[in-house]
Protein backbone atom coordinates (compact mmCIF):
# COMPACT_ATOMS: atom_id res chain seq x y z
CA UNK A 1 0.00 0.00 0.00
CA UNK A 2 1.23 3.50 -0.84
CA UNK A 3 0.70 6.29 1.67
CA UNK A 4 1.94 9.79 2.31
CA UNK A 5 2.29 12.52 4.90
CA UNK A 6 1.31 15.99 3.78
CA UNK A 7 1.19 19.46 5.27
CA UNK A 8 -1.58 21.55 3.77
CA UNK A 9 -0.80 24.91 2.17
CA UNK A 10 -3.59 27.51 2.41
CA UNK A 11 -3.52 29.09 -1.04
CA UNK A 12 -6.44 29.94 -3.27
CA UNK A 13 -7.02 28.98 -6.88
CA UNK A 14 -8.49 32.49 -7.28
CA UNK A 15 -5.41 34.34 -6.01
CA UNK A 16 -4.27 37.04 -8.45
CA UNK A 17 -0.79 35.53 -8.93
CA UNK A 18 -2.33 32.11 -9.62
CA UNK A 19 -4.71 33.59 -12.21
CA UNK A 20 -1.72 35.32 -13.86
CA UNK A 21 0.15 32.02 -13.93
CA UNK A 22 -2.76 30.22 -15.57
CA UNK A 23 -3.07 33.04 -18.12
CA UNK A 24 0.65 32.93 -18.90
CA UNK A 25 0.46 29.17 -19.51
CA UNK A 26 -2.91 29.25 -21.32
CA UNK A 27 -1.42 27.69 -24.46
CA UNK A 28 0.23 24.86 -22.53
CA UNK A 29 -1.63 21.60 -21.78
CA UNK A 30 -1.63 22.13 -17.99
CA UNK A 31 -3.92 20.13 -15.72
CA UNK A 32 -4.38 22.65 -12.90
CA UNK A 33 -4.73 21.62 -9.28
CA UNK A 34 -7.87 23.21 -7.86
CA UNK A 35 -8.63 23.60 -4.18
CA UNK A 36 -6.21 21.11 -2.65
CA UNK A 37 -2.63 22.20 -2.07
CA UNK A 38 0.01 20.55 0.09
CA UNK A 39 3.67 19.71 0.54
CA UNK A 40 4.40 15.99 0.60
CA UNK A 41 6.68 15.46 3.58
CA UNK A 42 7.10 11.73 2.93
CA UNK A 43 5.76 9.38 0.27
CA UNK A 44 5.84 5.80 1.49
CA UNK A 45 6.11 3.56 -1.55
CA UNK A 46 5.35 0.29 0.22
CA UNK A 47 3.72 0.89 3.59
CA UNK A 48 3.96 -1.99 6.00
CA UNK A 49 3.35 -2.01 9.75
CA UNK A 50 0.86 0.82 9.48
CA UNK A 51 0.46 1.03 13.26
CA UNK A 52 4.22 1.61 13.68
CA UNK A 53 4.23 4.33 11.01
CA UNK A 54 1.21 5.98 12.62
CA UNK A 55 2.93 5.88 16.02
CA UNK A 56 5.91 7.73 14.50
CA UNK A 57 3.53 10.40 13.17
CA UNK A 58 2.03 10.83 16.64
CA UNK A 59 5.45 11.06 18.29
CA UNK A 60 6.60 13.91 16.03
CA UNK A 61 3.40 15.76 15.23
CA UNK A 62 1.04 15.63 18.21
CA UNK A 63 2.91 18.50 19.92
CA UNK A 64 4.73 20.05 16.98
CA UNK A 65 4.66 23.77 16.22
CA UNK A 66 3.09 25.32 13.15
CA UNK A 67 5.51 26.27 10.40
CA UNK A 68 5.77 29.82 9.05
CA UNK A 69 7.19 29.88 5.57
CA UNK A 70 7.77 32.47 2.86
CA UNK A 71 7.02 31.12 -0.59
CA UNK A 72 8.97 33.22 -3.06
CA UNK A 73 9.24 31.28 -6.28
CA UNK A 74 7.13 29.82 -9.08
CA UNK A 75 8.99 27.12 -10.99
CA UNK A 76 8.78 23.90 -13.00
CA UNK A 77 10.61 20.58 -12.86
CA UNK A 78 10.44 17.28 -14.72
CA UNK A 79 9.61 14.04 -12.90
CA UNK A 80 11.25 10.67 -13.58
CA UNK A 81 8.40 9.75 -15.94
CA UNK A 82 8.71 12.99 -17.96
CA UNK A 83 5.75 14.87 -16.47
CA UNK A 84 6.35 18.58 -15.82
CA UNK A 85 5.26 19.93 -12.43
CA UNK A 86 4.43 23.65 -12.22
CA UNK A 87 4.85 24.55 -8.57
CA UNK A 88 5.23 27.07 -5.77
CA UNK A 89 8.33 26.80 -3.60
CA UNK A 90 10.80 28.66 -1.42
CA UNK A 91 14.51 29.38 -1.56
CA UNK A 92 14.68 29.16 2.23
CA UNK A 93 13.22 26.14 3.99
CA UNK A 94 12.87 26.88 7.71
CA UNK A 95 15.36 24.79 9.70
CA UNK A 96 12.63 23.58 12.06
CA UNK A 97 10.56 22.23 9.16
CA UNK A 98 13.51 20.61 7.38
CA UNK A 99 14.57 18.90 10.63
CA UNK A 100 11.01 17.68 11.28
CA UNK A 101 10.74 16.21 7.77
CA UNK A 102 14.18 14.60 7.98
CA UNK A 103 13.55 13.09 11.41
CA UNK A 104 10.17 11.62 10.42
CA UNK A 105 11.57 10.14 7.20
CA UNK A 106 14.65 8.73 8.95
CA UNK A 107 12.59 7.24 11.80
CA UNK A 108 10.18 5.55 9.39
CA UNK A 109 13.05 4.15 7.31
CA UNK A 110 15.02 2.94 10.32
CA UNK A 111 12.21 1.49 12.43
CA UNK A 112 9.67 0.01 10.04
CA UNK A 113 9.82 -2.17 6.97
CA UNK A 114 8.35 0.69 4.95
CA UNK A 115 10.31 2.07 2.01
CA UNK A 116 10.70 5.73 1.11
CA UNK A 117 12.31 5.83 -2.31
CA UNK A 118 11.84 9.48 -3.29
CA UNK A 119 13.90 12.33 -1.90
CA UNK A 120 12.19 15.27 -0.21
CA UNK A 121 11.65 18.20 -2.57
CA UNK A 122 9.71 21.08 -1.06
CA UNK A 123 7.09 22.13 -3.60
CA UNK A 124 3.38 22.79 -3.83
CA UNK A 125 2.01 21.33 -7.06
CA UNK A 126 -0.08 23.88 -8.94
CA UNK A 127 -0.35 22.04 -12.25
CA UNK A 128 0.86 19.05 -14.22
CA UNK A 129 1.84 18.79 -17.87
CA UNK A 130 1.78 15.20 -19.04
CA UNK A 131 2.58 15.77 -22.71
CA UNK A 132 6.21 14.90 -23.25
CA UNK A 133 6.58 17.41 -26.11
CA UNK A 134 6.12 20.36 -23.75
CA UNK A 135 9.51 22.04 -23.45
CA UNK A 136 10.59 22.79 -19.89
CA UNK A 137 12.61 25.83 -21.00
CA UNK A 138 9.56 27.33 -22.71
CA UNK A 139 7.46 26.70 -19.61
CA UNK A 140 10.13 28.21 -17.37
CA UNK A 141 10.39 31.29 -19.58
CA UNK A 142 6.61 31.88 -19.34
CA UNK A 143 6.66 31.38 -15.56
CA UNK A 144 9.53 33.85 -15.19
CA UNK A 145 7.35 36.53 -16.80
CA UNK A 146 4.97 36.44 -13.79
CA UNK A 147 5.43 39.29 -11.32
CA UNK A 148 5.22 37.07 -8.23
CA UNK A 149 5.51 38.69 -4.82
CA UNK A 150 6.55 36.44 -1.93
CA UNK A 151 3.74 35.23 0.31
CA UNK A 152 4.07 34.37 3.98
CA UNK A 153 1.96 31.44 5.12
CA UNK A 154 1.49 29.51 8.33
CA UNK A 155 1.19 25.77 7.81
CA UNK A 156 -0.53 23.94 10.62
CA UNK A 157 -2.61 21.08 9.20
CA UNK A 158 -0.95 17.73 8.62
CA UNK A 159 -2.52 14.54 7.39
CA UNK A 160 -1.25 11.03 6.85
CA UNK A 161 -3.32 9.19 4.28
CA UNK A 162 -3.49 6.24 1.95
CA UNK A 163 -2.52 7.31 -1.56
CA UNK A 164 -5.81 8.29 -3.26
CA UNK A 165 -7.66 6.93 -0.26
CA UNK A 166 -8.68 7.30 3.34
CA UNK A 167 -7.16 9.44 6.04
CA UNK A 168 -5.15 7.60 8.70
CA UNK A 169 -4.00 10.44 10.98
CA UNK A 170 -4.65 14.18 11.21
CA UNK A 171 -3.12 16.82 13.46
CA UNK A 172 -3.27 20.57 13.88
CA UNK A 173 0.13 21.95 14.79
CA UNK A 174 0.39 24.43 17.68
Amino acid sequence: MKSYLEIKVPISYNALWFAELRKALKDMPVHWQNGYYHITMAFLDDTRNLSEVEAIMHSYLDNANAVSMTFNKLDVFTTNNGMKIVHLTTDSIPDYFQKLVTNIRNDISANTSTSILSDFRLHVTLGRITESEADIDDIGFLIDEIDFMPINLTLNEVEYRVFRGRSIYKATLN
